[in-house]
């Protein structure tokens, strides 16, 4: 059985989960080569299956919190968000 054509956009329509199954290798090395391939389950997109270099470039992580904030648009624009001083309102637990 020929593997599909498979994976994302136009030119490459989604792996179902029968044939990502049967085709695991494949969608692993379309996933390096290609980018991105999608898998269906009754029609639906539910899974995406990227390489790994591409997933950590994606989610990696320079500098602190305090960094993010320094490096924001609003940094030096003069915006002022002023806090409410009222005391905590109660309520039971």
């Amino acid at each position: 059985m020929a593997a599909p054509t498979a994976g994302m956009g136009p030119d490459r329509p989604p792996w179902t989960v029968a044939s990502a199954k049967a085709h695991l290798s494949e969608l692993i090395e379309r996933a390096l080569s290609e980018g991105p391939q999608t898998i269906t389950r009754r029609g639906r997109p539910v899974v995406v299956v990227v390489a790994t270099p591409d997933w950590e470039r994606r989610n990696r992580h320079t500098g602190s919190l305090a960094d993010f904030f320094a490096r924001s648009p609003l940094a030096g624009s003069g915006l002022v968000i002023e806090r409410i001083q009222a005391a905590p309102r109660d309520f039971e637990l």
